[in-house]
């Protein structure tokens, strides 16, 4: 065999096997968990990964989702978490409210979290604070269960002869119910108004809270921003129209179902802005350095529909106000 042959055999055979063993560097794994289900907020859901892709990441093409869903039974998601945890993801997104972040938080083993939620995380003991949140979670608020008192608000000049409100909450939301119920107490006795707290933890409980609305003799009822009432707007919202019952929401899925109306924090920003931190934490950034950001985006929707089938008139100052009205 010639010299030159030699050596060209020996280069091609070092070559070859690092050709085929090379392998494509993995995909980072994000684990998402949620309490509802996935088609229950598509739009939540999209503007998530919309904030992902403003990060440059596109889901199945350079990172990987595991979702895992409650459908509703949040006792199933400190196993769900757990579950997201043995994955060894990449980050935990806790999108949604204060259960998942809070099973998510506690069974991390040092997995960076990123929450979204809709009242302060200070109070609920997912951080330290909103400016260094410590550890390894970090996420966006909404804030919504501080505007409460702007619903009433909104609400008793819509109503004005009513002199009794009603506030749902669900129990099963501890942090969130002494939060609003207070700032609503403080709103309703400013207002003259005396306020009616009740309760619900599951759909099937609806017939009897508005059986006590009639018999309280109760004038407007808001709802909570808890995610028991957002996913049954379209129930919530005939019963009180059956009844004659002005109701407002914190979501804008309530009047979009055709409900009255709806106050609060834009929650597809706020998703979007968790994809947008989501997609930073699988960078490498660490939660520790990332403040909580608070949504600065409100807005007010009326269904105008809905207030004439219930007889009222809508105020040109509050029309004027509205991000959108239904007609």
């Amino acid at each position: 065999m010639r010299r030159r042959d030699f050596i060209a055999l020996v280069g091609g055979a070092t070559a070859w096997p690092l050709t085929a063993h090379a392998q494509p560097a993995a995909m980072p794994v994000i684990g998402f968990l949620g309490d509802v289900s996935e088609d229950t907020f598509p739009d939540r859901l999209r503007a998530f990964r919309d904030g992902l892709g403003g990060q440059g990441f596109i889901e199945g093409k350079n990172v990987v989702i595991e979702y895992r869903w409650a459908n509703g039974q949040r006792d199933k998601l400190p196993a769900l978490a757990a579950d997201l945890v043995r994955k060894q993801v990449k980050v935990i997104a806790a999108i949604g409210g204060p259960p998942q972040a809070l099973a998510a938080k506690q069974v991390s083993n040092g997995i960076p979290i990123v929450f979204q939620v809709g009242a302060d995380p200070v109070a609920m003991g997912l951080v330290e604070s909103l400016a260094h949140p410590g550890g390894n979670i970090t996420g966006v608020t909404s804030m919504n269960t501080d505007v409460v008192s702007k619903r009433l608000e909104l609400m008793h000049q819509l109503t004005p002869s009513a002199t009794s409100i009603g506030l749902l909450v669900d129990p099963t939301y501890p942090v969130n119910v002494e939060i609003e119920k207070k700032e609503m107490q403080t709103a309703a006795q400013n207002l003259r108004l005396v306020l009616h707290v009740l309760g619900a933890s599951s759909e099937s409980e609806f017939d009897a809270v508005f059986a006590n609305l009639r018999s309280l003799k109760i004038g407007a009822l808001v709802l909570s921003s808890a995610q028991l009432f957002t996913r049954n707007s379209q129930k919530l919202s005939a019963l009180a129209i059956r009844d004659g019952i002005p109701a407002m929401s914190a979501y804008r899925e309530f009047p979009a179902a055709g409900g009255l109306l709806s106050y609060g924090g834009d929650i597809a920003e706020s998703w979007r802005l968790a994809g947008v931190y989501t997609g930073r934490v699988v960078k490498g950034e660490r939660p520790a350095d990332l403040p909580v950001q608070q949504s600065t985006k409100f807005e007010f929707v009326i269904n105008m529909k809905t207030a004439k089938t219930l007889g009222l008139a809508i105020p040109p100052g509050v029309l004027s106000i509205a991000d959108r009205v239904i007609e």
